[in-house]
């Protein structure tokens, strides 16, 4: 067994390519209408510049970070609960109190600077996901499991009914009533893309942005109910795999290949025949929303766990190098990392700072992309080799503690 402190190198590492990875994703989010995201016909047009940039983000990276956060969070909300028992404190009130701030943190994020936030729906789902902690990891991830099922067969059912509609509402000989629903389902707001007035209100003033999404004051919980059925099952997951080892490299190499090689060529070949097909039906939006949300599901889960254990492979193999340890000092201020992100990024894009909202394609953005990495990776190491926590892990550990916490070394 290798020591306590070596033994979550790969935790560390691991969240510092997921909130990189995240980058990679978000910046489209940052940087174009909300729709440019799920089609590249929504923003950009069918070039092939356009198109190929989109399905290299699909197939390789969309959702996929996101998922190995979320394992993450859930391997470490078992690794704090380890810990505040084994120091004899409240597991439940140090939990509790952490999902708290980390939920205030989010809405703050979501309503003050960007819309894409994801802290709300794990400090709520995080709430859910702890009555499942003395779960030995078989049942956990046998429940998980189900409840991923499930959410896909909900899902499933609603746009793949919508799938259906407009294939027969489409046709020559299609019913006046069935073309009616469906001409009025594609003229609902879920359907417009409102290209013109993201322009406009992303260009804008601060408060503008701000007043849009107050407006809209529920959007953060319905997003708990639209991920819920992902989300949690990668939490059980992660916490699985800390009780199991998986996730602190502690299993044998060979068991890592095996599931690497099990599960990432079987993702990217499901989500390249996905792109495939929305290829062949030019990217149209009922079909783009179903693969988006629902059938990309499968390759997603598929590729967040394989994709896992490369990353453990890869991070054991060159673990006394010097750029896996700035890596990991990323993850270690991940918490930073994603909000600082957010910062700049609005900066950037957002019309009260340098308003290169909808100006940029998506191969010029990936220069930005690089830049921030590279933020991240300088800035991150020479704080922690000083200080005992990122700025707000600091911030959030003294607010979750109910009193200021030793910062420096």
């Amino acid at each position: 067994m290798r020591p306590e402190l070596d033994r979550h190198l790969e935790l560390d590492a691991m969240r510092g390519f997921a909130v990189m990875g995240i980058l990679a994703m978000n910046i489209i989010a940052f940087a174009m209408p909300e729709w440019a995201y799920v089609t590249p016909m929504a923003y950009g047009g069918l070039s092939t510049e356009n198109q190929i940039s989109w399905i290299f983000s699909f197939i390789f990276i969309d959702g996929k970070m996101r998922g190995l956060f979320s394992l993450l969070f859930g391997a470490s909300m078992m690794l704090v609960i380890e810990r505040a028992q084994a120091k004899g404190e409240s597991a439940t009130k140090v939990h509790y109190a952490r999902m708290f701030w980390l939920a205030l943190f989010g809405l703050a994020h979501y309503f003050f600077l960007w819309f894409g936030d994801i802290l709300f729906v794990y400090a709520s789902v995080g709430c859910l996901a702890f009555f499942f902690r003395n779960w030995q990891s078989e049942r956990l991830i046998k429940w998980a499991l189900i409840i991923f099922g499930l959410g896909l067969l909900l899902w499933g059912l609603q746009f793949g009914g919508l799938q259906v509609l407009q294939y027969f509402a489409t046709q020559p000989d299609a019913d006046a009533e069935l073309a009616r629903q469906y001409d009025e389902i594609m003229r609902g707001n879920d359907f417009d893309l409102n290209i013109a007035d993201e322009l406009a209100l992303h260009r804008g003033a601060y408060w503008p942005i701000v007043s849009d999404k107050l407006s809209e004051w529920y959007s953060p919980l319905t997003a708990i109910l639209q991920s819920i059925t992902e989300t949690l099952p990668l939490m059980m997951i992660g916490m699985a795999m800390k009780k199991n080892g998986f996730i602190i490299g502690d299993w044998d190499k060979s068991i890592y290949i095996h599931w690497a090689k099990r599960l990432v060529p079987g993702g990217l070949i499901a989500s390249a025949a996905l792109a495939g097909y929305l290829v062949a039906v030019d990217y149209d939006l009922i079909n783009s929303l179903a693969v988006f949300l629902v059938w990309s599901a499968i390759p997603r889960l598929m590729l967040t766990v394989g994709y896992a254990a490369l990353l453990i492979l890869f991070i054991g193999r060159i673990s006394h190098g010097k750029l896996i340890h700035r890596v990991a000092a990323t993850g270690q201020a991940a918490f930073t990392n994603y909000l600082g992100t957010s910062v700049l990024m609005t900066i950037l894009f957002y019309g009260y700072g340098f308003s290169l909202f909808g100006h940029l394609s998506r191969i010029s953005l990936w220069p930005i992309v690089f830049a921030m990495w590279a933020l991240m990776l300088l800035w991150s190491q020479p704080w922690l080799a000083r200080y005992r926590y990122g700025p707000l892990e600091w911030l959030w550990r003294s607010l979750a503690r109910g009193q200021m916490q030793s910062l420096t070394r």
